[in-house]
Formats: C-alpha cells, structure tokens, sequence
C-alpha cells in the first residue's frame, strides 16, 4: 500500500522586498493620510462634514475597500524561513492572523459607519478607528528611505510633515474647544461666526491653523486665557510645543551633520596635512599644489576611498562591485587579457586608484618597478630627462610598468624604470603592486607561467630579451633567497611548535598534580553488607 502524502499549496506570494510590496506600500498610503488629516477636521469644523457629505461617503467607502484589499494583500505576503520564501497559504495566514497587526487591522475595520443611523451624519469621528493603519505609512516611509539615494532630503520632509500635522490636529481641537466655551466669549476663543469675516470657512480653519502653530512652536503672542479650561488647554499646548521644538531642533541637527560628514571628514584631513606643512616649513609652492590637489578630489568626487565604504560588505559583493566598476579596465592589459578569471578577480580587489597633479612624476628612469599602472581618465606624457620634451602622449585605457614588476629573466631594463612618465592634468590611474600581483599568483602556478610567457614574447618583439640569460635558468642568487625564505619560515614554524610543546608538557603537569590531589581527597569505599539469601522475602 502506499500513502500519498499532499504537499502543501502554494499561492502566489508578494516578496516583502520586491516592488510589488514597495508599490502597494504607497497605495495604502493614501487612504491613511486621508483618514489622519480630514475625519479630525470634519469632526470639528461642521460645514466641511455637511457641505460636502457625498463626496465624503464616496471617498470613505473607497478608502474602506482599499483597506480590505490590504488584509488580503498581507494574507499573501511571504516571509523568509530558513532564508526561503514561505510560500504556503496556511502558514502565511496564521502567521499574519497571530500577530497584533491582524487585531489592529481588525480593529480599523470595524464597521462604525452604522451609528450614522443612529447618530446622524454630523459626527465623523465614529470613524477613528481607522488610523490604527497609521504603520503601513510609516513603514512605507522607512522602505522610501532606504530606497532614495536622497535620505536627508527625505527626513526633513517626513519631520516637516509629521510637525504640520500636529499643528492641524491641534488647530482642530482649538476650534472644538472655542465652540465648547462659546465663540466669542472672550478674546482667547475664536471670534464669533456671526460676524461676517470670521464665518468663512476658510477664515475659521486658516485662524486656527495661525494661532496652533504660534503656540506650539512659541514664536509668537496670542491671547492669553481666561478661563480654567483654557489655562489647561494652554498649558498642554506648550507641552506638546516644548516637545516638538526639541525634536525638530534634534532631527535637523543630526540631519546637517550626516549631511556633512562626509565633507568634514575630508575637511579634518586637509587641516591635520596643512597643520604638518606650516610645521615642517614647507614651500608655498608645494603647499599650494596639495591644496589644488585636494580641492580636486573633493569637486570631482574622488575623496572616497573605495576600501573603507565597501568594507561592510560581504566578500562576495565587494567582489561584484570591483568586477562591476574594474574588470573592464584590467582586460585592456595585454598580459592579463586571457588570464582565467579567479586571478582576474583576485587583482581586481588589489586595485588601488591613485590621483595625480598637473605636472607629478609617476615613475623616472631608473626606479625600481614595484607596480603597474592603469589609466583611468587623464592623459600622461612620457618626457626626456629635461622634462619638457614629450615623446608619445598616454590616455585613457593605456597601461606601463607590467613587466617590470613580473622582473623576467633576462629583461635587459631588469626591474627598473625606462622611461620618464609624467601628468600632464590631473589623472586617474589605477595602481596594482607586485607585492599584491604575486600574492595572488601564489595560488594559480599555472597563470603565473603563461604570464611571465606572455611577458617574453612582449619583451622579444620589442628586442629587450637576452636570450642567452633567459635561456640559462633560474638564477642562483633567487634559488638562494628561495632557500633563506623557506629556512627563516621553517625556523619560525620550528620555534611556534616548540612553544606549544612546553604549553601542552606544562598543562598536562597541572592535569597530573590536580589528579592526584582529588585522588588523595578521596574516602576509601566501605565493605560491601552482604544479606543473607534466606532473609530475602519476595
């Protein structure tokens, strides 16, 4: 016999980071600013509510409906388990019917719009239950801010907004209070409606609106109270003000100092090196030359360093992005171009982008070669020893120093410098050192062959190969600095493993002397009492 065993449905499931989420975020979102601006101001100012009471249903009933679709949307929204996508319509339903969302969807779904029968349509606050969406905009606002590329600007508009309704919702309750009291009744409530300037609509809400904002950020006279009820109303007004004038104090604050961060970093920097020149007596002339120097990185934005932001990363993304924003560049090299493509990414994370001045020496005949260079963007000048005189002009996507840091047998420049290169504006370039070149070569013999092949065949057609040397073998002078490597490097592993032979010979002293005090410790076992076979009932 065999079981069948039903596997469990899967729905179409909204992935909580896709733009389907993201898209239906913002739907959602109209509806509760909807609800959190207008049911107060109906509530309180009565010709809102009645002259416009269709439109009002209309729009009501339409925000009702978009609510209901949102309930549903969360029953299909998945969830990661495992890091997998939940995608089983039980498990999706419980899960979303257990949390304290579920009860406050619920709850902002009740159908209060019935005591209309009962209490007419003047009281539009039956309807408060409604905001208890008010997460489903925050959250749309979070999920925005990690979207944009502009964040600040974003917070500030969020803090705006949250302060301009505060100061609505409290204009409304102004109003209430004054028609509580009676309109009129003395210079703090709002002026009598009979009076044809203060009987606008307009007028009463934009008043309201005037007096709640100079109370709340304190910038500003108003009337004092008169009665109680006022001082008290007064009173949490200011609290609520004091509150408010702290929190927009604090978020711009902290919002202008994100803001420049990144600019008073690089500011410290500049400031510590000019410190160091007037110091160290440095020539105007120099001094000035840094000075441009970093005026440049900043206005083109180049003062990032790449390491330092992406060091957050995963090794596989930082990965990702060198390949994405350098693989390109490192293909051009002839010697790498068909070099497989681990090394390719090994040396793609050992780039280090470097900025030169109008004028700066890269290399200078006879240096010693430790790294190859890359343009990025710039153009460089390969000059006679006077300078001046330029023999072939360099640009974008142009390579130098690739074989020397390879140092080839039998390279007649050996590992030094052929030519003067120097900038003539200000260049790009990228840096890879030989240091960082053979540490990644270490791991793929095979690519080191056909490298230093390749550099050979380069090295013949431009007839800087002695054949004779290179034919010879590996030279013995690096056979013996192998060999000085590899003892030093077996000395130390030699000294490493004596050390932790005397830790563990220690160690296992204490083990023995702790043994044998807990056996010395120990009572000895008493003799065993023997009952007799015939005292043995069963």
């Amino acid at each position: 016999h065999f079981i069948t065993v039903s596997s469990p449905q899967e729905i179409t499931v909204i992935d909580p980071a896709g733009n389907t989420y993201y898209y239906w975020l913002a739907v959602i979102t109209v509806p509760v600013m909807y609800n959190w601006t207008l049911i107060i101001a109906r509530a309180c100012f009565e010709e809102l509510q009645t002259d416009y009471l269709m439109l009002w249903f209309l729009l009501d009933f339409v925000c009702d409906l978009t609510y209901i679709a949102d309930m549903i949307f969360r029953t299909r929204t998945g969830y990661l388990e495992q890091g997998l996508l939940v995608k089983d319509e039980q498990k999706l339903r419980e899960r979303y019917m257990h949390s304290v969302q579920f009860k406050l969807d619920l709850a902002s779904m009740v159908p209060t719009d019935v005591l209309y029968l009962a209490l007419g349509t003047r009281y539009p606050e039956i309807r408060l239950n409604k905001l208890f969406r008010f997460n489903r905009m925050l959250e749309f606002f979070q999920r925005t801010e990690t979207r944009t590329n502009y964040p600040n600007a974003l917070r500030i508009s969020n803090l705006v907004m949250y302060i301009v309704i505060i100061i609505h919702w409290n204009a409304c309750l102004y109003y209430s209070v004054s028609k509580a009291i009676g309109f009129g009744a003395d210079r703090f409530v709002y002026p009598d409606p009979a009076d044809p300037e203060f009987g606008r609509l307009v007028r009463k809400y934009a008043y309201s609106m005037y007096w709640s904002t100079l109370t709340l950020t304190t910038i500003g006279e108003t009337p004092p109270p008169v009665e109680n009820s006022e001082y008290l109303f007064v009173v949490t007004d200011f609290l609520v003000g004091v509150l408010i004038f702290a929190t927009i104090v604090g978020n711009v604050g902290s919002m202008i100092t994100n803001m420049n961060a990144a600019r008073a970093n690089f500011q410290s920097r500049i400031d510590a090196i000019k410190q160091y020149m007037t110091f160290r007596k440095v020539t105007k002339d120099l001094e000035k030359r840094v000075i441009k120097w970093f005026d440049f990185l900043w206005t083109n934005k180049k003062a990032v360093d790449e390491r330092e932001v992406l060091k957050y990363l995963p090794d596989k993304l930082r990965a990702e992005i060198a390949i994405n924003v350098h693989l390109d560049t490192l293909k051009k090299v002839r010697i790498f171009a068909d070099c497989e493509a681990g090394l390719l990414v090994e040396l793609v994370l050992k780039l280090q982008p470097q900025v030169y001045s109008p004028g700066d020496y890269i290399c200078k005949k006879g240096d010693i070669g430790r790294e190859m260079y890359i343009i990025k963007e710039g153009k460089l000048a390969v000059v006679a020893d006077d300078g001046i005189k330029q023999f072939v002009v360099l640009s974008d996507g142009s390579y130098f120093g690739e074989i020397s840091i390879l140092a080839i047998k039998g390279s007649r420049a050996g590992n030094r410098r052929t030519a003067n290169i120097r900038s003539i504006g200000y260049s790009d370039l990228f840096c890879l050192s030989k240091d960082d070149l053979m540490e990644a070569l270490t791991e793929y013999p095979d690519a080191k062959a056909l490298l230093e092949e390749k550099g050979r065949q380069i090295l013949m057609k431009d007839g800087l190969l002695d054949l004779e040397v290179a034919a010879q073998g590996p030279d013995p002078k690096e056979m013996e600095e192998k060999v000085e490597r590899m003892t030093s490097t077996l000395d130390a592993l030699q000294t490493r493993y004596a050390r932790l032979l005397a830790e563990h010979e220690a160690t296992h002293g204490k083990l023995k002397h702790r043994v044998t005090r807990l056996e010395k410790k120990l009572v000895p076992p008493q003799e065993e009492y023997c009952i007799p076979y015939d005292n043995i009932h069963l």
